[in-house]
This record gives structure tokens, sequence and C-alpha cells, in this order.
């Protein structure tokens, strides 16, 4: 058994960054008066995490990438069944259970932050696509973007109840991994986070949400009345 490197310092950044967005924005919504404007805009900078992460899980390190921890529900399967036992093997990334967890939420936060880009707050501010849409349009996402958001809860919910079950019950620390990125097996790890190649694909992911939010949208059309 030997300590290795598992997670690359810029999926555990994405991770960390995530959560803090997402209460943020909670907390914009929420508690906070009068911070609709920084909803906003947290929510271009969650829509960056995603677009990275997305980005990442093609062309990042190994257990980053979805190829390791998407699979084929035989595997999930096999998994659940030994989900009870104290003594089963630690997966060395994501188990093919969690797998799936993440592209739930991460599916959830797209629907979130996109739908996002078709809401107002019936005063000032508009989303960029809001003036694109139908009625229809902007009903469904109104709708999408409130129902998304009750089921992550629910979906965040067990993710932590999770990592509880898997700490106390099988005695496996998930949290810690995520921080330092090392967890210790018999496996061989990666060896290093890829940060130049990281930087890049922040940077792709950082123009591309510039340009859906900056460039493509038309300018808001103001009625100007002369007398």
């Amino acid at each position: 058994m030997q300590k290795i490197l598992v997670w690359d310092l810029p999926t555990r950044l994405f991770h960390w960054l995530l959560v803090a967005s997402f209460l943020a924005q909670y907390a914009t919504a929420k508690w906070l008066d009068n911070a609709v404007q920084w909803h906003f805009y947290i929510g271009y900078f969650t829509l960056f995490l995603l677009v990275f992460r997305l980005i990442w899980g093609f062309v990042g390190t190994q257990h980053a990438k979805f190829s390791s921890f998407i699979t084929g529900p035989g595997r999930v399967i096999s998994y659940i069944k030994t989900l009870f036992r104290r003594d089963s093997v630690p997966a060395i990334g994501h188990n093919p259970l969690g797998g799936w967890f993440v592209v739930i939420m991460l599916v959830l936060l797209f629907v979130q932050a996109v739908s996002g880009l078709f809401m107002t707050d019936d005063i000032f501010l508009d989303g960029p696509y809001r003036q694109l849409a139908s009625d229809a349009v902007l009903e469904m996402m109104n709708s999408l973007h409130h129902r998304a958001f009750d089921i992550l809860l629910y979906v965040i919910a067990l993710h932590i109840g999770a990592i509880v079950f898997y700490s106390v019950y099988k005695k496996q620390k998930l949290v810690p991994a995520m921080v330092h990125g090392n967890k210790v097996s018999k496996s061989v790890g990666i060896s290093d986070s890829r940060i130049l190649r990281a930087v890049l694909v922040a940077l792709v992911a950082a123009v591309l949400v510039y340009v859906a939010i900056e460039i493509y949208p038309p300018a808001p059309q103001v009625d100007e009345y002369y007398y």
C-alpha cells in the first residue's frame, strides 16, 4: 500500500469552487436583499466552471475523465451488491454508483446555469437571452431553473449522506482526498495534475462563456420617447 495522487489540482479546485458558488447562489437568492446582480455574476462564473469540467472530462487526468467513472448498468448493479460490505475494496476514483451521481449533479447544474440566462428580476436585470425567447420558452426556463434547484438540494443531501456513510460505516475518508488529492492504494496514481493543460482549458472555457454571454446575445432594446 502506498500514497498515490488520484485527484488532480484542477479537479479539486473545480469541486470546491463549485461548492462555494452554489452556496453563494443560494445566499444571494434566498438570504440577501438587493443581491440579484451578484446572483447573475456568480451564475456566469458557475457556467464557466461547468464548461471547464465538461472539457476536462475528456482531456484531463485519468480519474477526472468521464470514461473512468461512467459505466454501464451491469457494473453499477455489481457495485450496489457490495455497498454494505465493510471490507469492500475502495474505488480509486469515483465508484460506479458515485460516478452517476456526479453526472446527475453536473446535468442539474448545467440546467440551472443555462436556464438562468433567461431569468429576470422583473425590475432592472434580464438574462442575456431573455429577449430572444418566446413567452412559452421563458415559462419553461423559469420552471426548469427552480425545479432543478429543488432536485439539486435532494441530490446534494444524498451526496453528503453518502460521504458520512463511507466515512463512518466503511471507514473510507472521501473528503481529505478531495483536499490534498492523495489516497492510499496498491494501484498506480497519476503522475501530475497537468496544470498547463488545465490553464489552456480554463482559457477556452472563459472565452466560450464570454462569447455566449457578452457577444452572441444582441444588446437589449430600450424604447426611448422624445417630446
